[in-house]
């Protein structure tokens, strides 16, 4: 916090939980959170509120608080005439999906800082994003923006009270429209997988242009069709080889950057994002776990261990961003985006003197650099490649780029280090539970196993209450009161379903169905058919939100319905099935035309198609003839499957499912029975034996 707002007085953003809205918590705007005081202040002072949402990792967030929200002028302009709102749309991704809506229909597209003018009442009138101090970029300043609203909403208040209450309107009907829907069938994934190709670009990998994002989801999917089918693994390799070698990848720390702002995945938007990484250690971990490429397993592993480093409250809980922005220097006053992660030829010299040469060749280093005169460390070329060049064994090369990066790691830990917003959110920990549980699975991490199991016990120890119902996020000891949304619900359980596979402890998949029960309960409309993502319980907003495609993250939808459809194959239980089917099926049509929005619904539809295996383990899992028979399963890419365990002797097993009624071992040994559609085959005990009857027939 620089000294000028130190002097300040702070408004009511400084008993927020979020990082973000404390942010501006020494803004002279006279800001308030969302809630019912500044909704009733808005009416009783008939004015319009200001509604303004963003994050604590966003770069342009930040560029309009200090030119806006920290000027004097521009504050009092809306202190005058307008109640002004702050919202964090990582707590309120409801409150962010509504007006999300409305500025793309107001102004043909969207992003944050997302600044939207209200009635009291919270229709939308006026709306756009980023707005610069002067006139530029063909845009009006701020402050003219500001008083030509205030302006028109004393002068035409019914025009644009009319056409707010009609945007309003059309997106309630959107929103509770029952899709139309179509047949789940092979030739659905079919479809969308043709969509992929012809989006595919075919020179740098990924799907699309610039600015381009790495997809996970659509990732998941491709993995899944390839599997299954022999078409496509070329583009997810080349997909996920590209974006490790780019400068979206953080060549010295691990993990991944936001997205890439060019086709080439050279040029990242510096902040990191706790979701992105958890999906895309998985997809690596699974691409892995697929070809066993020691590539995947090495972005998967150096990712996993930044997340643990530098995003890992010591409690167990994920913490979820780091800033774009920082200090270039200790004595700096003013941060730039991506100052931590660029070097300067000269930097480079310093730190590794004649290993500079060939470092510098390795990771792209050159006087002109590519990012605002500096240089973004990329995979340029390869030390085979450096190694012909420069006469050298590839040996030798490959030595000097690891001590190079890690002597270079250690300069840049002496760096301002980007601001961290330290809040934990249910959903993203989720994420993060699945991602560590696959990776103690599939890599042999039992530090993994630790992380994963500590997480799962931190959310459902701090962010759920005494009667059950979930949280969305925790700070520093206080949980958030906002109630959590249907993603949290289902990612979590989609976490601890992927924890209970790495620990074999009935707790997580107990806890997984709990979760499944109540999201139903919570979230389901019979009427709709289908999942509005706030509760029954929720605060009423001018609509009830309903976001069905995948975005940077699963939609809580396609989450639920993942979840669902495994845990009807472990339980028989036919309405988490019949529910599950009813959503998939609705989206048959844009599964097929827009693929790379849907694709955690098309990887669940592959497993609903796929004909999975239920596998029934009876031993004791701390046993080394349980564990061989578990890594048949659980090591290698099978992702239609299910798998459970009883100890011997369990009457009855703990987990009340149908594939472990009656079932017992054979001699004494470690059993496994291997069933579909809870028709087994014979319980064999060698991991040989297993993995022929897994294999015999299993796609995917």
């Amino acid at each position: 916090m620089s000294s000028n707002k130190r002097d300040r007085r702070p408004n009511r953003l400084i008993n927020a939980t979020s990082p973000y809205l404390l942010q501006h918590a020494y803004n002279p705007v006279d800001w308030y959170p969302w809630g019912e005081e500044a909704l009733a202040r808005a009416k009783a002072e008939d004015k319009p509120i200001l509604l303004s949402v963003g994050y604590a990792a966003c770069h342009w967030c930040h560029v309009m608080e200090h030119e806006s929200f920290e000027d004097e002028e521009t504050a009092a302009l809306m202190n005058q005439h307008f109640i002004n709102v702050k919202v964090d749309r990582e707590e309120r991704p409801d409150i962010d999906a509504i007006y999300m809506t409305a500025v793309q229909a107001m102004t043909g597209s969207g992003g944050w800082p997302m600044t939207v003018f209200l009635t009291p009442d919270g229709v939308p009138f006026f709306a756009g994003t980023y707005f610069p101090p002067e006139d530029r970029w063909q845009m009006p300043s701020f402050r003219r923006v500001l008083r030509s609203v205030a302006e028109a909403y004393a002068s035409r208040r019914n025009e644009l009270l009319a056409r707010g209450r009609e945007l309003v309107e059309r997106m309630r009907e959107a929103i509770s429209m029952h899709m139309p829907g179509g047949t789940l069938t092979p030739a659905v994934l079919d479809t969308a997988f043709i969509g992929l190709q012809q989006a595919f670009d075919p020179a740098f990998g990924g799907f699309g242009r610039a600015p381009k994002f790495p997809q996970p989801m659509t990732l998941e999917f491709l993995l899944r069709y390839a599997v299954r089918t022999g078409r496509g693994m070329e583009m997810l390799e080349m997909t996920l080889r590209r974006m490790a070698e780019g400068g979206m990848y953080d060549q010295l720390g691990g993990g991944f950057h936001r997205y890439s702002v060019d086709a080439q995945w050279l040029v990242p938007h510096f902040e990191k994002m706790l979701y992105d990484n958890a999906l895309l250690a998985r997809v690596y971990l699974e691409t892995f776990q697929a070809t066993g490429n020691a590539c995947y397993r090495r972005i998967a592993e150096e990712t996993l261990d930044y997340m643990l480093r530098e995003m890992h409250h010591p409690e167990g809980g994920f913490f979820s961003t780091q800033d774009a922005d920082s200090l270039p220097t200790p004595d700096a006053t003013h941060k730039h985006e991506g100052a931590f992660f660029v070097w300067t030829p000269a930097e480079i010299r310093e730190a590794l003197g004649t290993d500079a040469i060939v470092f510098s060749a390795l990771y792209g280093v050159t006087d002109q650099g590519n990012f605002e005169g500096k240089n973004i460390l990329h995979v340029r070329r390869s030390p085979d490649e450096v190694a012909r060049v420069m006469g050298m064994p590839v040996e030798q090369i490959e030595t000097i780029a690891a001590r190079g990066r890690r002597i270079l790691f250690e300069v840049r830990q002496r760096r301002p280090m980007p601001d961290l917003d330290d809040k934990v959110l249910t959903a993203w920990n989720g994420m993060a539970i699945r991602a560590f549980a696959l990776g103690a699975v599939a890599l042999d991490r039992e530090d993994y196993r630790i992380a994963a199991v500590r997480c799962a016990r931190f959310v459902l120890t701090n962010l759920r209450r005494a009667d059950g119902e979930l949280l969305r996020s925790w700070r520093r000891g206080v949980a958030n009161p906002t109630p959590a949304f249907l993603e949290d619900y289902a990612l979590l359980a989609d976490g601890l379903l992927a924890l209970y596979e790495a620990t074999f402890d009935p707790h997580w998949l107990l806890e997984a169905r709990a979760l499944a029960d109540s999201l139903l309960e919570r979230f389901w409309d019979e009427g709709l058919g289908g999942f509005y993502d706030t509760g029954k319980n929720h605060e009423q907003l001018v609509i009830r939100p309903r976001d069905t495609g995948d975005n940077a993250t699963p939609s809580g939808s396609s989450a639920a319905v993942d979840v669902l459809l495994r845990l009807a194959l472990i339980f028989d239980e036919a309405r988490y099935r019949e529910r599950a089917l009813s959503v998939l099926e609705s989206m048959v049509p844009v599964m097929q035309r827009y693929p790379t929005g849907f694709g955690r619904y098309l990887a669940a539809a592959e497993f609903a198609l796929g004909q999975p295996r239920e596998i029934a383990l009876i031993g004791n899992p701390e046993d080394a003839d349980t564990q061989a028979l578990a890594a048949v399963v659980l090591k290698p890419f099978l992702p239609n499957r299910v798998i459970v365990l009883a100890r011997p002797g369990e009457d009855p097993p703990r987990i009340p499912s149908p594939l472990l009624n009656g079932r017992g071992q054979i001699d004494g040994k470690a059993t496994a029975y291997v069933c579909q559609n809870y028709a087994c085959q014979l319980p064999v005990t060698e991991p040989s034996a297993l993995e022929a009857q897994v294999r015999g027939r299993q796609s995917g």
